[in-house]
Parts: C-alpha cells; sequence; structure tokens
C-alpha cells in the first residue's frame, strides 16, 4: 500500500502533468487578467494612475462670460502697453536729483549776451581744432601704417634668412606683460563660527 507521502505525490504529479497539457484563454480588461485555468495564478502589471474624473458639464452662457472676461483682460494689456510703448525704463544714474531741480533757480547763472564778434572767433577756432585734430589723426595712421610695414619686411626677410628664427620671432611671448597673483588657496576655517542663514531682499524697482 502506499502511504500518505506516496499519494500527495503521485497526485501532485498528475496536477503538473494536467496543467502543463492543458489550454487556457485570458481575457484582459483594464490589465485584470482572468484566467479559465484555475490551476494558473498571473499577475497584472501595477498601473500608478487615478481613475479619470467626471467632466462638468457648465452652462455655455458661463463659458461666453469666461472669454469675453479674458478679452477684455488681453485687450486691457494691450492699451496699457501701447500707452507706454514710447516711456524708456528710467536710469537712476542719468536721472536729475530733485535737489537740483529744486535748486535751479540759485544755481543759474546770468551771463551777458556773446557779441557777433565774439561768436564769429569762436566759430574760426572751432574750425582750426578741427583741422587740427584731422592732421594729427592723418600722422598718427601713416606712422603706424610704415610701423607695420617695415615690421612685415623684416619677418619676410627673417623667413628667407631661417626658418627657425622665423617661427621664433612670430610666437606670442607670455612674459611680455608681467602678471603674478599670489594668495591661499582656501580660505581656513574660523574655530566656533556658526554660519547663519542669510536673507535675500530684492529691492529692485519693478518697471
Amino acid at each position: 500500500m502506499m502511504t500518505g507521502l506516496g499519494l500527495l505525490s503521485a497526485a501532485l504529479s498528475r496536477v503538473s502533468v494536467v496543467s502543463s497539457t492543458l489550454s487556457f484563454s485570458v481575457t484582459s480588461i483594464r490589465s485584470i487578467s482572468l484566467n479559465t485555468n484555475p490551476l494558473l495564478l498571473r499577475t497584472s502589471a501595477c498601473h500608478f494612475a487615478e481613475p479619470l474624473k467626471k467632466k462638468k458639464r457648465l452652462d455655455p452662457q458661463v463659458l461666453k462670460q469666461r472669454e469675453e472676461r479674458k478679452k477684455k483682460r488681453l485687450e486691457k494689456q494691450i492699451r496699457r502697453l501701447e500707452r507706454n510703448a514710447r516711456q524708456l525704463k528710467p536710469i537712476e544714474e542719468v536721472e536729475t536729483p530733485l535737489k537740483l531741480i529744486d535748486e535751479r533757480q540759485i544755481r543759474s547763472r546770468n551771463l551777458p549776451p556773446v557779441s557777433p564778434e565774439e561768436e564769429e572767433q569762436r566759430a574760426l577756432l572751432f574750425k582750426e581744432w578741427a583741422r587740427y585734430k584731422r592732421d594729427q589723426r592723418i600722422s598718427d595712421i601713416q606712422m603706424i601704417d610704415r610701423v607695420v610695414f617695415s615690421q612685415q619686411k623684416a619677418l619676410d626677410e627673417l623667413r628667407i634668412a631661417s626658418e627657425s628664427l622665423y617661427l621664433e620671432a612670430i610666437k606670442i611671448d607670455q612674459k611680455l606683460l608681467p602678471f603674478e597673483a599670489t594668495g591661499p588657496v582656501r580660505t581656513p576655517a574660523i574655530k566656533g563660527y556658526s554660519v547663519a542663514d542669510g536673507d535675500y531682499l530684492d529691492v529692485s524697482k519693478k518697471w
């Protein structure tokens, strides 16, 4: 006679054979698996999603009012931008202080009118100064051209004489402007110092 353990092993072997030979069909609805074979256990994939919210049906009149309010708001912003289109953003460094505007009468000087002879003399002086600066500019340009031409001619002659010397001559001199900066690469910590959390307050004006 077979013992209980032998009967159990024989039954499990028959179940495994039957489960391997039986065919089953699977119906999947929203990743929920329904199997016709009770001996097969399957799990569906986990979807992290919430059920769709039911859309509320709004009154068409309410939707129309919302669109009208949105349209009026945009038109108001457009009108504001058009009204301030030519107003530039003020620069505090260039703006005249109010104190100087109030002291304008005190600071103003009453100068005597300039005579026609003085105006003519000033105009001639301005023209003479313009001619002098023009001649100075032309002489500087001519001098720079002569220096550059002489330098290029000397380099060409040096290249004909020796290619190695020419390559050394056109190298950039790293020591032409010597600069050295020495200092600690890392600031040492202060013993017993507790770093406080700082607050940033933006005080810039909004235009």
